[in-house]
């Protein structure tokens, strides 16, 4: 028997495991990606049904920095085809690469820093066995995305070729991203390092490829994403890019499988930096320590709806160039209401760069329940800090993160259409307009803690409440959804700033009902076992 398959002994029972152990998140993401593609490429369907629509989309676009860093390559989008890979491609492709670096990363590197792979490896499994399951979880699950995405889409009636390429790149993508969380965890011993430096490497794709469309298209060979994006879908078909994705995974995997042979298990190549001596006195403190423990996270979302709104606020002066007379999409952002276009315009976009801050709320308020599966929790309970106390420190940092996240996406937003509008007094005016989604963010974070302290396995409902509130917010108008299920997202509730007027009563109800969920999931925490 050659060296190889000993290593990978137990692979297939291990895969087993794993997709049984992670079946509710499994099934979340390849149900969620595609469908979050093929809402938005129902959506445009709905806003260009004619090709009098489509040109004047095109001629919008073209030269439109901003849109194109944003979404990608603007390749034949006088088509149907070519405005949904356009509109669909950039956002999708970054989802499914964070679905594959979550999935690697929490089951090699997150398995090793919970001492649950050395109780596996006493058993007769192979070396890399877990590695490897955790890669053919990943990939089947990039394949299970790409495959619905290109069936959905020849559903829908596009070409079937364009589909097929564009399902392809998605797929591709996520088995790049894996093997590169895959090196990244031979690297580090800390499982938010692995996921803060490929997160990184994602984040450097995006700009590679931004830059590059925007350019001549040279420098976004440099990244992974430009990669699969120059497969053309829709616009001139080419597969081989695919080989470039394939053969960098593939390199990926042999050095992610080098490393792993130099170190020792449960270790990494880079040993952390020793600590001072003495802990700073803020760590002592419940709040100090959640801060901590959280700052990477703020940081991060902070970053990203910042650049979204600079992208944002730089396309609303040209809104109405962009619109044209195509009335789908005018009544479309009027339904906002206000005095003009570009009104309505960044009130949408303020919309969706508060539902995506919103992500960080409910990944903020699930830090505690993570600190207790991980054992975490029982050596700072043990001391005289109280239940509620504890709580409470990673509570505050949610909420108050909350509104430094909507703030960094109002300064992105105002800062760049103030710039483009030679007005700096957009600055404060979209920076309250941003604010006023807090009460709404402050709602999910506290049915997170509610269902932490009442339901504490049920945590997945607050990210399929957000994914509610992103279909409602995103394509409400455009599916038509009842008018109760709309008013299920607390965004409705809040005042569509800058086109609506200011009204006190909305955010203080929703302020309130927060403050209840709040209070339920503390109440519920201090009488429940913990663990």
């Amino acid at each position: 028997m050659t060296a190889l398959p000993v290593e990978l002994t137990g692979t297939g029972r291990l895969t087993r495991l794993l997709l049984r152990r992670e079946r509710v998140r499994v099934a979340v993401w390849i149900v969620a990606t595609p469908l979050l593609v093929l809402l938005t490429a129902a959506g445009v369907k709905e806003l260009y049904p004619t090709q009098h629509d489509l040109d004047v989309a095109a001629r919008g676009t073209e030269g439109n920095a901003a849109a194109i860093a944003f979404n990608g390559p603007p390749l034949a989008l006088d088509t149907l085809g070519g405005e949904v890979a356009f509109q669909t491609g950039t956002l999708g492709l970054v989802v499914v690469a964070l679905m594959s670096m979550f999935t690697v990363g929490r089951n090699t590197r997150g398995e090793e820093e919970a001492g649950r792979t050395e109780l596996i490896r006493a058993l007769p499994v192979g070396r890399h066995a877990g590695t490897a399951a955790a890669l053919m979880a990943a990939t089947g699950m990039s394949v299970a995305v790409g495959a619905a995405v290109a069936l959905g889409l020849v559903a829908m009636d596009l070409p079937t070729t364009g589909s097929l390429v564009l399902g392809a790149s998605f797929c591709a993508l996520g088995i790049v991203f894996a093997a590169i969380t895959t090196a990244a965890a031979q690297i580090s011993e800390n499982t938010r390092v692995v996921h803060g430096g490929t997160g990184a490497v994602l984040g450097v794709a995006f700009v590679l490829r931004a830059v590059g469309d925007m350019g001549d298209g040279r420098l976004s060979w440099l990244s992974p994403i430009g990669w699969v994006q120059k497969t053309r879908p829709y616009a001139g078909e080419r597969w081989w890019p695919l080989l470039v994705a394939a053969a960098s995974a593939a390199g990926a995997i042999v050095v992610a499988a080098r490393l792993a042979a130099r170190r020792d298990l449960g270790a990494g190549l880079v040993q952390p930096r020793p600590g001072p001596p003495r802990a700073a006195p803020a760590l002592g403190r419940p709040l100090g320590l959640a801060l901590r423990l959280q700052r990477g996270g703020l940081i991060g979302w902070s970053s990203a709806v910042f650049l979204a709104g600079l992208a944002y606020g730089w396309v609303a002066d040209d809104v109405e160039d962009f619109v044209g007379d195509n009335d789908t999409v005018r009544d479309l952002i009027a339904s906002f209401g206000g005095a003009s276009l570009t009104d309505a315009f960044l009130t949408r976009s303020l919309l969706t760069v508060a539902l995506v801050a919103t992500g960080y709320a409910v990944q903020s308020a699930l830090r505690p329940r993570g600190e207790e599966s991980a054992l975490r929790a029982e050596p700072v309970l043990a001391t005289p800090i109280s239940r509620r106390r504890w709580v409470s420190g990673h509570l505050t940092v949610s909420l108050l993160g909350s509104v430094l996240v909507l703030a960094a996406a109002g300064l992105g937003t105002g800062l760049a259409y103030g710039l483009v509008s030679h007005d700096l007094r957009q600055i404060p005016r979209l920076l309250g307009a941003a604010l006023v989604y807090a009460p709404a963010l402050w709602v999910l974070t506290g049915l997170t803690t509610a269902l932490f302290g009442l339901l504490p396995r049920a945590g997945a409902i607050a990210w399929a409440m957000l994914g509610l509130c992103l279909v409602v917010g995103v394509l409400g108008d455009v599916l038509d959804l009842p008018g109760w299920v709309a008013a299920l997202s607390p965004f409705e509730h809040v005042p569509q700033l800058p086109a609506d007027h200011l009204t006190a009563t909305p955010p203080a109800i929703l302020t309130a009902i927060a403050a209840a969920l709040v209070t339920a999931g503390l109440t519920g925490f201090r009488r429940r076992d913990v663990g």
